[in-house]
């Protein structure tokens, strides 16, 4: 996994980021980069539309458990910037 470069906003890349060189590497012309984009992930759409039918309107998602100590809010002109 790739480390994050050292900005002021961290923006890390995924797994998209890196599908351009490897097109390229395959000889894969540029313009099919954004279609086979779509394509992969047509599945994904799909069970979340069908998901979405079927639960009556909802995209369930797995359970959250915070595991992070409790800390009082501080107002954002508070905070350490």
């Amino acid at each position: 996994m790739p480390k994050c470069t050292k900005v002021k906003k961290k923006i890390c890349p995924n797994v998209d980021f890196y599908s351009g060189f490897v097109y390229s590497m395959l000889n894969i012309p540029r313009e099919l980069y954004t279609p086979i984009f779509a394509i992969s992930r047509i599945a994904g759409w799909s069970a979340h539309r069908i998901e979405e039918i079927v639960a009556g309107g909802r995209i369930y998602r797995p359970a959250y458990k915070n595991v992070c100590d409790v800390r009082d809010y501080v107002p954002i002109e508070k905070r350490i910037k």
